[in-house]
């Protein structure tokens, strides 16, 4: 919903969980996956979601194949509306074989991004060179979020591995750490149709503790969307969400869809 509309609302209507904060928040972040959109279709949803969303994710190297005035328009946007915009991961991943992390982070700042994915999804990265490109982002202005995950088919994630790449990443200097699971939804927490591991996702959230609160679960489906709101709460981080699924989302972390209006309504929510 836009502030306009919101303010032609009483609040209860608007937001029925009483629990949605404005931006710039810290918890309940939805990152959104842009497969290529031109200027004029960003500029629309931003027109109607900016509100909702917190990162933008430029995916699959599209970066590099924008005309430069056009990534420059949609970069200008996106900052002008309070959003994080990155490349994709992989992009990072392909970069880094060909120049320093520190050379890749200058090119990104100069183009207009304010923040960036480091991965190692497709290439291996040593601890020491992940540590490296996060301290390069931070040195140069940027936001880091890292990645947690392969992007092979039969990756399942471990608790323990996503426990220590949280630590070590959150110590480093990365604002959040992404639970990979492609645009697809059938990796990390999920497995090949897409059905969630909850009995994972409750012992990564346990052992974690409050430094959970520094994951972002890639969940592209609505059904995962759901179980992870039901699970973790209405202030769970959610990623990989489609541009068209923005408002969608949104209405299930307020309890206004029917998936979770009674989980989410005044006096009975869940908030971790």
């Amino acid at each position: 919903m836009s502030e306009k509309w919101n303010s032609l609302l009483p609040l209860d209507w608007a937001d029925p969980s009483g629990m949605r904060s404005q931006k710039p928040r810290t918890q309940g972040l939805t990152m959104v996956i842009d497969k290529g959109m031109g200027p004029g279709a960003f500029a629309e949803l931003l027109e109607t979601a900016a509100s909702c969303i917190d990162i933008c994710k430029l995916g699959f190297g599209t970066p590099a194949l924008y005309p430069p005035h056009l990534l420059r328009k949609k970069l200008e946007l996106a900052r002008n509306c309070g959003l994080f915009i990155m490349p994709g991961g992989t992009f990072f991943e392909i970069a880094r074989r060909r120049a320093s992390a520190a050379q890749y982070m200058e090119t990104l700042a100069s183009l207009g991004f304010n923040a960036v994915e480091i991965s190692d999804g497709t290439f291996p990265l040593s601890a020491a060179e992940r540590q490296e490109a996060i301290a390069c982002a931070v040195e140069t202005g940027l936001v880091p979020f890292t990645e947690f995950g392969k992007k092979a088919a039969r990756f399942r994630a471990d608790r323990d591995e996503l426990l220590k790449t949280l630590e070590e990443d959150v110590r480093a200097g990365a604002h959040y750490v992404i639970v990979e699971a492609r645009e697809s939804g059938t990796v990390g927490i999920f497995d090949e149709s897409g059905k969630i591991d909850m009995s994972l996702v409750r012992e990564i959230r346990d052992a974690a503790g409050e430094a959970a609160q520094r994951l972002i679960w890639e969940a592209p489906r609505r059904e995962q969307q759901v179980s992870l709101l039901k699970e973790l709460g209405a202030r769970v981080n959610l990623g990989n969400i489609a541009p068209e699924d923005v408002l969608s989302l949104e209405a299930l972390r307020r309890g206004l869809r029917g998936d979770t209006a009674a989980l989410f309504e005044r006096g009975n929510v869940r908030c971790e």
